[in-house]
C-alpha cells in the first residue's frame, strides 16, 4: 500500500512540471500545538517523500480571506485546513474545488476509502481528516472540594463562581446554553431554529457575570492557566497541550463536548492543484492520520487509523483515552449539525454579533463607572 501511494505521488510530481519544486506547497492551518503536530506527522514526511517543501500560514477560521481570494482570481494557499461547516458553506459559494471521488487512498488491507472513512467524511469539496471537540476546561484549585461534572455547571455561578472564557461565536455556546435548561440533545437544533430557542440561549449566556470572549485558539488555555478565568471553552487538543506538554494543572469536562469534522480543502483558484490533491491523499492515509492522533488527541476520520493510534511520542500517554471519539469521552457528546450551521451561518452570526454589541457597551460603561469611583477623592 505504501509503495502504491509513493508511486502515485511521484506520478503527481511529474505532472506538476519542472517548476513544481520552485515553490513550496502553501498550507493554511491553525497554528500552535496543532500545527506542531501536523509538521511532525504530515508536513515533514510529505517533504521527505516528495521533495516538495511545505510553507504553513496561520488563521483563525472564517471565509473572508477566501472570498477575497476568489474576487482576486488567485488563492494565496494551495490547501486549507477548515471545519466542515465552513467548508460546506464555502463549497456552496463556489470558493472551493470539487474533489475527485477516488482521491483518498484505500486502507492498508484494501478496504475502499468510502467504507473506511466515517459517514459524511468524504464531501464534494472537502475531505475530513479528524474529529475534534470543543469542551470546557477548568482550574481544579478554583473549586476546593468539588468538581464540575455536567455542562450546566458552566452556568452555575453559585457553586462554581468566577469568570468564564467563551469563544466569540454562536456555535457551541447556544447548544450548551439550551442544555443547561434540560433541553434534550436531539431537540437542540429544532429549538435553535425558532426565535424562542435563540432568546432562551442568549438569556442564559447573558446571565454570566463576567465573560471573556476569545477568538484565537491559544487565548482560551492562556486565560485559564494565567488565572484570569476559572472555566473556559476551547479545543480539546489545545487543553491537552497545556496539560501534558506544558504541565499546567487544568482538567477537561467531557460532558456535552461538541464534536466537529476538521477537513482538508483546495481553493478554487489554486496555483498548484495537482500538488494539493497529492498532499490530501498523503495526509489522509491511514498511517498519517494515526501518527497525527498520537501527537494531538483528535479522532482519526478513518476506522483503520483509529485502530493504529498508540502512545504519545514524548509522554508515553495512551492517546486513545484522550481523543473525543473514545467511548468514555463521547458518552455525552453532541455532534455538531454542520448542515444546519452551513444554512444559517450568516444570519446567526449577525444575530449573535448584534447581541454582543448590545451587551459590551454596558460592560464598558460599568468599567468606566468603577474607575470614576476609585478616582473620586
Amino acid at each position: 500500500m505504501a509503495r502504491r501511494l509513493i508511486i502515485a505521488l511521484l506520478l503527481g510530481l511529474t505532472a506538476w512540471g519542472t517548476n513544481a519544486f520552485a515553490e513550496p506547497l502553501r498550507v493554511l492551518s491553525w497554528g500552535g500545538a496543532y500545527e506542531r503536530a501536523q509538521r511532525e506527522a504530515l508536513f515533514a514526511p510529505f517533504t521527505e517523500q516528495t521533495g516538495l517543501a511545505v510553507d504553513v500560514h496561520q488563521y483563525d477560521g472564517g471565509l473572508e480571506e477566501l472570498r477575497r481570494a476568489e474576487a482576486a482570481g488567485e488563492a494565496p494557499w494551495d490547501v486549507i485546513d477548515m471545519t466542515r461547516s465552513e467548508a460546506m458553506a464555502a463549497c456552496q459559494e463556489g470558493l472551493l474545488q470539487p474533489l475527485p471521488l477516488d482521491l483518498p487512498a484505500p486502507a492498508p488491507d484494501g478496504t475502499p476509502a468510502e467504507r473506511d472513512f466515517l459517514p459524511g467524511a468524504i464531501g464534494d469539496c472537502a475531505l475530513t481528516h479528524s474529529l475534534f471537540a470543543t469542551v470546557v476546561a477548568y482550574r481544579p484549585d478554583a473549586f476546593p472540594g468539588r468538581r464540575p461534572t455536567r455542562i450546566a455547571d458552566l452556568f452555575d455561578q453559585q457553586r462554581f463562581p468566577g469568570p468564564r472564557a467563551l469563544q466569540r461565536t454562536p456555535a457551541v455556546n447556544l447548544e450548551w446554553a439550551l442544555l443547561s435548561y434540560g433541553v434534550p440533545r436531539e431537540e437542540l437544533y429544532r429549538l435553535l431554529s425558532t426565535p424562542r430557542g435563540l432568546r432562551l440561549a442568549l438569556e442564559r449566556l447573558g446571565e454570566l457575570e463576567e465573560t471573556h470572549w476569545w477568538e484565537a485558539g491559544d487565548e482560551s488555555p492562556r486565560l485559564l492557566t494565567e488565572g484570569k478565568v476559572v472555566m473556559a471553552s476551547g479545543y480539546n487538543g489545545r487543553f491537552f497541550d497545556a496539560m501534558v506538554n506544558q504541565g499546567e494543572r487544568i482538567e477537561i469536562l467531557w460532558d456535552a463536548q461538541v464534536q466537529e469534522h476538521e477537513t482538508w480543502a483546495i481553493p478554487r483558484h489554486v496555483r498548484h492543484p495537482e500538488a494539493a490533491r497529492a498532499f490530501l491523499r498523503f495526509a489522509t492515509s491511514t498511517e498519517r492520520l494515526a501518527e497525527l492522533a498520537r501527537r494531538i488527541p483528535y479522532g482519526p476520520a478513518r476506522r483503520s487509523a483509529t485502530l493504529q493510534v498508540t502512545t504519545h511520542p514524548d509522554s508515553g500517554l495512551d492517546m486513545r483515552l484522550h481523543i473525543p471519539t473514545h467511548p468514555l469521552n463521547a458518552a455525552g457528546a453532541i455532534v455538531k449539525d454542520e448542515d444546519w450551521y452551513a444554512r444559517t451561518r450568516s444570519r446567526l452570526d449577525d444575530y449573535f454579533s448584534a447581541w454582543l454589541e448590545e451587551r459590551e457597551p454596558a460592560a464598558r460603561r460599568t468599567v468606566r463607572e468603577d474607575q470614576d469611583r476609585l478616582e473620586t477623592p
